[in-house]
């Protein structure tokens, strides 16, 4: 059986022929062969008229098949370049009602449940991710750090004893590292600013922070009305920018960045556009954190675009739809 599997893979595959030749050279053919049998037999020796009257019939049947089979052709074209990450591209439904035409539309209409899917699909994944993140920044906030509080305080009083032994102060400020650590970690889990200041704030103290710990200088222009938006969509944007800054610390060797947040019309548009070595064929910064944020705008509606700047340097651009 595996042999004859392995026979049948071996033999050479036919190749294939367009739709436009299966359906044009069998006309072509009759068509010749009428013009065939009038040479041979003509009327009245009107050689020269059915000669034409058969090359302007070829010509005409040329046409309409080219014209009959174009949207097929459209149709593989589009199949062949859609994006999953860059949704919207339909194919145009033009002329009548038709078998092709009803074709078109079945794609298209394949291609919006399949974006549909994708889209609530990442949402559900993405709103577990945060949920579970929120859960964890909350046990660590208040949990771990005021067990940790606690014990800093018993430690200071211990120290504050007449014996203060210097392994007491030690302890101290081991627990206070200890206490700074988790609280980085509480904010990088869920940012609390995002939901007690806004997205303004939450992105100034991600810049400002950034930049104490990088060098990198970071220029802030945040929009504080450019909204509104929801809780996902702000989230969104701030992830993004997250990702897209961190980026740029750890891979595009710049000194200098810029983050903007603005109304455009019916969406806030972030921006992050840095001065470092741009866009390489084996930079790491389009791996798959790029994909992520793709993949959380795709879930609030939104674009995201990554291109190079010139001379030097990326952009990173996100349209989010705004709330009416």
């Amino acid at each position: 059986m595996l042999a004859a599997v392995g026979e049948r893979s071996a033999q050479p595959r036919l190749p294939q022929v367009r739709l436009f030749w299966r359906l044009f050279i069998p006309n072509a053919l009759v068509l010749c062969a009428a013009g065939a049998v009038l040479v041979v037999a003509p009327a009245n020796g009107r050689v020269l008229v059915l000669a034409g009257g058969v090359a302007v019939m070829l010509l005409i049947n040329l046409v309409l098949m080219h014209r009959a089979v174009a949207p097929l052709e459209r149709l593989t074209a589009l199949m062949r370049r859609v994006d999953p990450l860059a949704p919207g591209e339909r194919l145009p439904q033009e002329g009548s009602t038709a078998e092709v035409t009803a074709l078109a539309a079945a794609f298209n209409e394949m291609l919006d449940r399949l974006e549909s899917e994708r889209r609530d699909s990442a949402r559900r994944t993405l709103g577990a991710q945060e949920r579970e993140r929120r859960r964890l920044a909350s046990e660590l906030h208040d949990e771990i750090g005021q067990s940790l509080t606690a014990l800093l305080l018993q430690l200071r009083r211990a120290a504050s004893g007449d014996d203060g032994a210097p392994a007491s102060d030690e302890a101290a400020r081991t627990t206070e590292r200890i206490l700074d650590e988790v609280r980085a970690v509480a904010r990088r889990l869920r940012p609390e600013a995002l939901d007690d200041l806004g997205l303004a704030s939450a992105l100034d103290n991600l810049c400002e922070r950034l930049s104490q710990s990088s060098g990198l200088r970071i220029v802030r222009s945040l929009d504080r009305e450019a909204g509104p938006l929801d809780s996902e969509a702000e989230l969104v944007l701030y992830r993004v920018a997250q990702e897209s800054l961190t980026n740029v610390v750890r891979h595009a060797q710049a000194t200098h960045a810029e983050v903007d947040v603005h109304r455009a019309g019916r969406t806030v548009v972030l921006t992050v556009t840095d001065d470092g070595r741009g866009l390489g064929s084996a930079s790491p910064r389009m791996d798959g954190g790029v994909r992520g944020m793709r993949e959380r705008a795709l879930t609030v509606g939104g674009r995201l675009a990554v291109e190079q700047v010139e001379p030097h340097g990326v952009r990173v651009t996100l349209n989010v739809p705004a709330q009416p």
